[in-house]
């Protein structure tokens, strides 16, 4: 077979049934309003972060929700904890102690801030 020059990139499937999703399942009872996010984005339009890093809370949430924990715990320390993803979000999700939380969880911290 010929040289095209470019190839054929692996799928980025997400097997969601192979996922452990004890952590999220963890969230949902922490951060109750964790449930109501949509992903509108507006989270991520307002976040300060985002404006000397490439920090996006939508993003965030994504890997979270599908059990993706391998780089999650870095991208989390980007965020500043200002509060305005809170003051912005449509559907009053407590963005603030959801990233606390997240954290706490990746950490395996026992400590849960509510």
């Amino acid at each position: 077979m010929g040289n095209f020059g470019f190839s054929i990139a692996q799928t980025r499937s997400i097997k969601l049934s192979a996922a452990n999703l004890e952590k999220v399942k963890r969230l949902q009872e922490i951060v109750p309003s964790y449930k109501r996010c949509i992903g509108c984005g507006g989270c991520t339009a307002t976040c300060s972060a985002r404006q000397f890093t490439d920090f996006n809370i939508r993003k965030t949430h994504c890997y979270f929700r599908r059990g993706q924990f391998d780089k999650l715990e870095k991208e989390l320390q980007k965020c500043m904890l200002c509060g305005k993803c809170t003051l912005v979000c449509p559907r009053g999700v407590n963005l603030r102690s959801l990233i606390i939380n997240m954290r706490q969880i990746l950490t395996n911290t026992n400590e849960i801030i509510g």
